[in-house]
């Protein structure tokens, strides 16, 4: 009797999740239809949206978040899956009319779900494609560390799932993350893939059945295959049934699509033709009414909540999961099958049509059970707010981590940022503050060449299981001590740039996602930060908050050549969102804006920070007091002060401090009151001029900004040298804040190989150029 009881609740819960379902697919077609064919467009333009691949795995995310989600899972839902989400939270009352009526529009349901833009929970945001899959085996990592270090409890552990696109599996860095996590041992995380063997231009190549499986399989994952759906197994069964199984598993991907969007019809004809000699077969086939066959063949493991839900059953452990759900794109739409459906949407006629066979009324569009009868809908509703999903408590607020009032800068008459940044970190590591507990740093395979070695020679790598240092145990002389264990504090990484941002993001997001703040410093060759930049834009863009140490910067690298010496990044870090970009000259310079850094990352209007550094070693500078600091924070200040009425300044920014300096000392007797403005941050400054300017434009009260502050103390038409060790555009605006003559120096050519003095020549950052650029200010056209 309870072995009968207890099939017929799991009979009763797949019937309600297949009810849910249905809600979802119209919900999510109907969102996107009114977007694009019912509510007003003013420019003209297609809204857009993605009915299609909604409808390939509407069965899959009910399953999902009506059945095996538990609390502690998170999930990175596919890109043009969102509208599916917000029908969930629609269900859930946590999203409103009046936002998905704004679809795509200003202040209404963003494109793809965004942690920063919707209003609704999400865990991660998604649109850049593959990243959103690639965060989840980082923050499993990040999960385990947290686990490790007595942040989070191993019994609270909770799976970070990816619904994907099978085009997703195109994208390398699925690929560099897949290695990873091996080299990791990763572990609760699930991959479920939307196999519906369609993408943006074409179906996927049959050559490629079962080569995901290897792969995956090589790199430790388990990898589950959901083909067939529950009517196609009975049918299987059968007599005849193992021609037609035969015949799917040889059926090329395209051709299975074209007789998906032809139908019952077709699927006979072809059906026929192909085993119309195997009686058994032809009977079989014979059995069904058009309608009845086209839903037996398109019955695959991905639209079978049944399926699904054995599937994520049978996987109650924390192995890492593939799982691979043969679906149709646009599946239980007119579009289904079709291979210009992606960006496709339906009609009016073709909607009225989804409508009738919906049950749902003229005017109840939104309602949320609309088409079912009172009794259903009760039933339905009090099936989703008893789900895991309405359970979830809201993210966490973790307490702040104290930071230091200041750092101790380092000693030193010459030095270079990178090495003062490696110092100002060690003595972190060894002050026993909190501070140095909550630091968790790692670098793409090149931990020692950027100074972070001392950190990790005093807190340790992170492993959970510990692994000796075989050279230290050998007694070989090494600088490095390469101990891990379950304390450790650093993360080594490949070389793989995605994976550093990647994992970067991870850690930035552990205060929301765990409760628990940690402070993450990634160090990288400055040029390669490019190798990066998606990656980078995806964690700034969900607000996750790390320091990025870009290093070694500009031409300092002289005798790796052009390849290896960075040109873009400053005005990468003026031009990315939520990321502050600091490019320091000196050692107390570096103790500053690192101690701003862990503090900024930590504020609510915070953001991450980039640091941008240098191998090279310059003289270091006496300091009357620190009345300099503010100013600094602010993106620049007067190493060397103008007198009035001043005709001229040089603005330096970074390692070409000694340049700047003797230039203007060579100046100072010819131009008078001459000026040496130090610009800490290219970008606060501008960001400070642009807010002022929108602050105008928008009406409100505002205050100078600190750039026109500081260059007001010119005299009205002075000029302005600009120099440093990148594009020069990250200078030469300066000219407009007050209509100032400019002559830029910088690098906007890829570099070569050659000692320092020789490269400054060359490219003009040498005093001499400083010094031309000067008198160009003062000579006729």
């Amino acid at each position: 009797m309870m072995v009968t009881t207890i099939a017929q609740d799991r009979q009763e819960t797949v019937a309600t999740i297949e009810a849910l379902e249905k809600r979802l697919l119209w919900l999510s077609a109907w969102t996107i239809h009114n977007a694009n064919n019912i509510r007003k467009k003013r420019d003209g333009l297609k809204v857009g949206g993605h009915q299609a691949s909604c409808a390939s795995m509407t069965a899959i995310m009910a399953a999902l978040y009506f059945h095996a989600l538990r609390p502690q899972d998170k999930v990175a839902v596919k890109p043009h899956g969102g509208p599916l989400l917000h029908a969930i939270h629609y269900l859930l009352g946590n999203q409103t009319l009046d936002k998905l009526q704004r679809f795509r529009g200003l202040g209404g349901v963003q494109s793809y779900p965004s942690r920063t833009k919707d209003t609704i929970p999400v865990d991660f945001s998604t649109g850049s494609v593959g990243l959103g899959v690639a965060v989840t085996a980082f923050t499993s990592l990040v999960q385990d560390y947290l686990i490790a270090h007595g942040q989070v409890r191993e019994e609270d552990a909770g799976r970070m799932i990816a619904l994907m696109g099978d085009a997703e599996l195109d994208e390398g860095n699925i690929y560099e993350c897949l290695i990873e996590g091996y080299k990791h041992d990763l572990r609760n995380c699930w991959w479920i893939v939307d196999y519906n063997r369609q993408s943006l231009d074409a179906t996927t190549a049959d050559r490629m059945f079962r080569r995901f499986d290897d792969i995956f399989e090589t790199c430790g994952w388990r990898v589950v295959t959901l083909k067939y759906g529950k009517l196609q197994r009975a049918a299987f069964a059968r007599p005849g049934g193992k021609a037609i199984e035969d015949w799917i598993e040889n059926c090329p991907n395209a051709e299975f699509a074209a007789l998906t969007y032809q139908g019952g019809p077709a699927w006979r004809e072809r059906l026929l033709a192909d085993l119309g000699k195997n009686a058994a077969a032809k009977k079989l086939i014979g059995s069904f009414d058009d309608e009845q066959l086209a839903e037996l063949m398109t019955n695959l493991g991905g639209h079978c909540v049944e399926t699904l839900m054995d599937a994520f059953d049978a996987c109650d452990d924390d192995r890492p999961t593939l799982f691979i759900a043969y679906t149709v794109k646009g599946h239980g739409l007119p579009l289904a099958g079709h291979k210009d459906n992606h960006s496709g949407m339906m009609n009016n006629p073709q909607m009225e049509q989804f409508r009738a066979s919906m049950g749902i009324a003229e005017g109840q569009e939104w309602e949320p059970y609309g088409g079912l009868g009172d009794n259903v809908a009760a039933r339905l509703d009090a099936f989703v707010h008893q789900s895991a999903l309405a359970l979830k408590a809201a993210e966490p607020v973790a307490p702040a981590v104290p930071v230091p009032a200041r750092f101790p800068v380092p000693e030193g008459a010459e030095q270079s940022t990178q090495a003062a940044f490696g110092r100002v970190l060690l003595d972190i590591a060894k002050s026993g503050e909190e501070l140095a507990d909550r630091i968790v740093t790692t670098a793409p395979d090149v931990t020692q060449t950027t100074n972070l070695g001392a950190f990790v020679n005093q807190r340790g790598l992170f492993r959970r299981q510990e692994l000796a240092d075989v050279f230290h145990k050998a007694k070989i002389p090494s600088a490095q001590k390469w101990a891990a264990h379950a304390a450790g504090q650093h993360i080594e990484l490949g070389i793989a740039e995605n994976n550093f941002f990647i994992a970067l993001t991870s850690l930035g997001l552990a205060a929301p996602h765990f409760g628990t703040r940690l402070l993450p410093v990634g160090t990288v060759y400055d040029p390669f930060v490019s190798r990066g930049l998606d990656a980078l834009n995806y964690g700034c863009y969900q607000d996750a908050r790390f320091l990025l140490v870009g290093t070694p910067a500009g031409l300092t690298l002289a005798a790796e050549g052009g390849a290896h010496q960075s040109i873009n990044t400053p005005l990468i870090g003026m031009g990315q969102p939520n990321l502050a970009y600091y490019e320091p000259a000196y050692a107390d310079e570096v103790a500053l804006f690192m101690r701003w850094a862990f503090d900024h990352m930590q504020q609510p209007d915070g953001s991450s920070v980039y640091l941008r550094l240098s191998t090279r070693s310059i003289p270091q500078i006496a300091r009357a007091d620190d009345g300099w600091e503010a100013d600094a924070l602010k993106g620049g200040y007067w190493l060397r002060a103008p007198g009035p009425d001043a005709t001229a300044a040089i603005a330096f920014t970074g390692v070409v401090a000694p340049e700047a300096l003797a230039a203007w000392e060579q100046l100072a007797d010819d131009i008078p009151g001459l000026g040496l403005l130090a610009v800490t941050s290219p970008d606060v400054l501008h960001r400070g001029w642009s807010a002022r300017r929108a602050a105008r434009w928008e009406g409100k009260a505002s205050e100078p900004s600190h750039v026109e502050t500081l260059l007001s103390a010119l005299a009205p038409g002075a000029g302005l040298v600009t120099v440093l060790d990148g594009s020069p555009g990250a200078l030469s605006w300066l000219g407009g804040v007050k209509g100032m003559r400019v002559s830029p120096l910088g690098t906007d050519r890829f570099g070569q190989t050659g000692d320092l003095p020789d490269l400054y020549r060359t490219y003009r950052l040498d005093t001499d150029a400083i010094v031309d650029a000067a008198a160009e200010l003062f000579l006729e056209d």
